[in-house]
């Protein structure tokens, strides 16, 4: 247990910071469930859109390292591309 001021203002400090950070975790991960367990080509795209939407804030915020985020959005992207066989580029 801390003694000084600024130490116990630190560790109240850190509590409500870690409870928000699990906040926005969890909020991640379920966009991430979403993405997967979507029904249709429709879903999931949203689902893809608002998921990178929230990995990007996540990494600019440095809540998730910036290339983690990447991999996340990539390996969805291409989950959403096989599964409704979404082609690009020429054929």
């Amino acid at each position: 247990m801390p003694n000084l001021k600024s130490s116990i203002k630190d560790v109240r400090r850190t509590k409500r910071r870690t409870l928000r950070n699990q906040a926005r975790f969890t909020r991640i991960r379920t966009a991430l469930r979403a993405v997967k367990n979507a029904e249709s080509k429709e879903a999931a795209q949203s689902a893809l859109r608002e998921a990178s939407i929230l990995l990007d804030r996540a990494a600019h915020s440095e809540l998730v390292h910036w290339r983690t985020a990447a991999r996340h959005k990539s390996r969805l992207t291409k989950l959403v591309n096989k599964k409704y066989n979404v082609t690009h580029g020429s054929p």
